[in-house]
């Protein structure tokens, strides 16, 4: 099944989400620093893309400067001296209302198409790159991308020199397709949002059965097509996805391995609780109060890392939805359907049974 875009809904949504954080933002103040970007909005994404448009527009402005013809912008004290103020400026951000607004409406926006669809967001990226940098290019903004960024660190790790924008577009949308059952759902990173709008999936993507996907296409393209050190990570990916776990008795050699390739685990909130009330020492013990304001910093690294896939995003939304759900068999509910399975949580079971424990103490008297 393929879908439509509906720009509309998209440009509308993002008017008002910006709309909501700015009005929020500028109450009691009249402008906000960079650190106050950093920690704009719940979405770790929507900050960084903010801060990423604003070194874009700084680059637009120092190559008009450059474009000047009386002086020698290639002169070594001159490169050094514009680094400086540079490094000056990104900590002297002051930015006003009226000009935050389109910031994070595009911040919004362009978060949104990386959720949905990371393969046609980082070809468009590609696209921006100076010709022959496309990897300097990359490297540069590796650090605002937050949502998805295993579709392309591997070509900034591993492709080298030499290799024109059509093989990266290629190797990208094949890499995608290598390990999109990996990466964390479009509705989970969506999900963050909700602090500050409920983002309707249904209004965003209209189905179109009458074409085929671009992306489809995209990734049947023969891999003799695609430079060889572009693959090499994608290859080392796929076996892996060849060999199922699961008992070959419930994996005939015909079966498909996406479908056969895990078993879904819930957990049993009754054997879980009554296990976590019969110990006795004292952590587990009191009120605990809301899990997303007193988690120790070492805790938030653990479970970000190891249970929600690195993302802060994910665990910062997870956190508050747990903090509303009123009961210890509410919150497991919400895990089992949500995390446990689709972000492999049975593959870190120590780290898995602390987040629990927390929880329970939240919840129990």
């Amino acid at each position: 099944m393929t879908f439509q875009i509906n720009s509309n809904y998209l440009e509308k949504y993002s008017q008002d989400y910006a709309s909501i954080v700015c009005d929020k933002i500028f109450s009691d103040k009249q402008f906000i620093t960079g650190q106050d970007i950093i920690q704009l909005t719940d979405s770790t994404q929507v900050n960084f893309f903010i801060i990423k448009r604003l070194f874009e527009l700084w680059q637009l402005e120092l190559e008009k400067l450059k474009s000047n013809p009386f002086f020698d912008y290639r002169d070594v004290a001159v490169h050094e001296a514009l680094t400086q103020f540079m490094n000056v400026l990104s900590r002297r951000i002051k930015v006003e209302k009226s000009n935050l607004l389109p910031l994070v409406e595009k911040a919004v926006s362009d978060s949104i198409q990386l959720a949905v669809d990371p393969v046609n967001y980082f070809q468009t990226e590609i696209r921006k790159a100076p010709k022959g940098l496309i990897n300097e290019f990359l490297n540069e903004n590796k650090r605002y991308y937050k949502w998805h960024l295993p579709v392309i660190s591997f070509l900034i790790d591993k492709a080298g020199f030499g290799h024109d924008e059509n093989a990266y577009l290629k190797a990208v949308a094949a890499n995608y397709h290598v390990i999109k059952d990996s990466l964390v759902s479009e509705n989970l990173l969506l999900a963050t949002l909700g602090e500050i709008k409920a983002f309707d999936l249904d209004s965003y993507k209209v189905n179109d059965d009458k074409d085929e996907p671009q992306v489809e296409i995209k990734a049947e393209a023969k891999k003799e097509e695609i430079p060889a050190p572009l693959l090499e990570k994608e290859e080392s990916k796929e076996k892996p996805q060849e060999e199922s776990s699961v008992p070959d008795s419930a994996n005939p050699e015909n079966a498909d391995p996406i479908e056969t390739k895990s078993i879904s685990r819930s957990i049993d909130v009754a054997t879980l609780q009554a296990r976590f009330e019969r110990e006795s020492y004292k952590g587990m013990k009191g009120v605990f109060g809301e899990l997303s304001e007193n988690l120790a910093i070492n805790q938030r690294i653990m479970f970000s890392k190891a249970l929600f896939e690195g993302n802060s995003d994910l665990l910062k939304h997870a956190l508050k939805t747990i903090d509303d759900c009123g009961s210890f068999a509410n919150a497991v509910d919400l895990i089992n359907k949500r995390y446990v399975n689709d972000l492999s949580w049975n593959e870190n079971p120590e780290v898995m049974d602390e987040f629990l424990q927390l929880v329970f103490r939240k919840f129990s008297n």
